[in-house]
């Protein structure tokens, strides 16, 4: 909920709208995926659009400590204004994994200091920190393989993904399956381990959907590379 700190008008009005966009319903099917919020992210987005880009409104936005209004804050933002002592303390202050990737995204990446956190997130302990590492891992591992170890991110998967709490663990694994679809000579070393440690095998995957268990991630995005070549 919003804190104590007095508010700037503007502020408040937006804080007004945010209140009045909040839906029971969406927030009852959030609060099952640990989103404690239950404002449309259309809506959110609507909004966000209007405001344009305001550094100070989207500091006051975070500092309310409100999921929702810190998921606008991502998007009236300006990325490069942060610092990194900045961005490290927000980082650890998320407790939604939606914030989470919404903070990845619009902040962290079109920002200018998420490379140094990289590594540093992928090693800490914290469930959504580990995440937001990990989350640059595997982007990196698309976007910039010739950046990344990729035999030393396989080592460490093999060895740590297992017991890697929730949310650490889902990018751990989708690390994983980025590596087995984009470096064929990993491919079949990036399946074994996915075979071995059997993370989402499990999982329910929708008619239609590609399960996230990365052997058969792997081996549906590779079929489909391979029919449109």
């Amino acid at each position: 909920m919003p804190d104590s700190t007095p508010h700037s008008a503007q502020l408040d009005d937006v804080l007004r709208e945010l209140a009045a966009l909040e839906n029971p319903k969406f927030r009852v099917v959030n609060e099952r995926n640990g989103d404690d919020h239950g404002v449309n992210l259309t809506q959110l987005r609507a909004v966000a659009k209007r405001l344009k880009k305001q550094q100070e409104l989207a500091i006051e936005l975070w500092e309310t400590g409100d999921t929702a209004a810190r998921l606008l804050a991502t998007l009236v933002c300006r990325p490069r204004s942060f610092t990194p002592a900045q961005i490290d303390t927000m980082i650890r202050e998320i407790r939604s994994p939606k914030l989470l990737d919404w903070f990845i995204v619009n902040v962290v990446k079109p920002g200018k200091h998420g490379e140094q956190f990289r590594e540093r997130w992928a090693d800490d302990d914290g469930d959504l920190v580990g995440r937001a590492g990990w989350t640059l891992h595997g982007d990196k591992v698309v976007k910039a393989p010739d950046d990344v170890d990729v035999d030393a991110l396989l080592d460490t998967i093999e060895r740590e993904m297992k017991s890697a709490p929730e949310n650490k663990q889902w990018a751990m694994n989708s690390c994983l399956a980025f590596i087995g679809i984009n470096h064929p000579d990993r491919r079949a070393r990036a399946v074994g381990i996915g075979e071995d440690l059997e993370v989402l095998i499990d999982y329910p995957a929708s008619p239609g959907c590609t399960s996230p268990y990365a052997p058969a991630w792997i081996a549906e995005m590779v079929g489909r590379q391979t029919a449109t070549a």
